[in-house]
């Protein structure tokens, strides 16, 4: 199946706005694992409006799953990722000021810049992904690159999906086929929820992760953080 990496973003910013540390993040994530989610992810942000850079150590020493920590391979986010050892890093090329992920690496341009990074990365026993455009140019820029694996952005889908449009898994399924082809592994992410997640799903060959935050967090609200967690985790067997 599928494997479910819970992104505890959301709940860094709800312990935030008040200072403190409810919800407690360790325990969070524990409680998430027991609950059945496969992974933890945390994407830290130069500015720490969410996950801080301490976050990822605690977090580092409790989490018995799989550990994702995402982000713009900055000196700094290099370093966390090489003090922490994650089992997978995800490489995201945000801004310092972006208020979410808002597109995938042009792996042409940035390959010599990927190249090193990742390099780095496994050289530390770190599992590299880059997160990519469904555009199969790019697929076969991050295949260059030597990276283990691409986290497909997957707002465009979520948007179509959204209107009723199933034609929007297309580029994806077209995406993830290139990736097979030339030995990559596949992730996705980006406004999948609960509503989206089956139908991605059951589209894409050899889908092995998917990272779900917002949406995850907002349902859980209504539904219950255990219930949500084994609904995804039902949809994605």
């Amino acid at each position: 199946m599928t494997k479910l990496s819970v992104n505890i973003n959301k709940l860094a910013t709800l312990r935030n706005s008040r200072g403190g540390n409810v919800p407690n993040l360790v325990k969070s994530a524990q409680d998430i694992e027991g609950f059945g989610a496969q992974g933890i992810t945390v994407h830290p942000r130069p500015d720490e409006r969410h996950i801080k850079y301490q976050d990822a150590h605690d977090l580092a020493k409790i989490v018995t799953t799989e550990f994702n920590i995402e982000g713009n391979p900055i000196p700094k986010f290099v370093d966390l990722v090489l003090a922490t050892k994650p089992t997978q890093v995800t490489l995201v090329p945000d801004a310092e000021d972006a208020i979410t992920s808002n597109a995938g690496w042009d792996t042409k341009k940035h390959r010599s810049f990927l190249v090193d990074v990742i390099q780095t990365f496994k050289s530390a026993g770190i599992r590299t992904s880059i997160f990519v455009d469904p555009n199969k140019t790019m697929v076969e820029g991050a295949a260059e690159t030597g990276t283990d694996r691409i986290e497909l952005y997957t707002e465009s889908y979520a948007k179509a999906y959204a209107e009723g449009n199933h034609n929007g898994i297309k580029p994806f399924t077209e995406a993830a086929e290139v990736a097979q082809k030339v030995g990559l592994g596949i992730n996705a992410g980006h406004d999948l929820s609960l509503d989206n997640i089956k139908f991605f799903k059951d589209h894409i060959p050899g889908l092995l992760e998917v990272s779900i935050g917002h949406a995850l967090i907002c349902e859980s609200i209504y539904l219950g953080l255990e219930n949500v967690i084994n609904m995804y985790i039902h949809r994605l067997q």
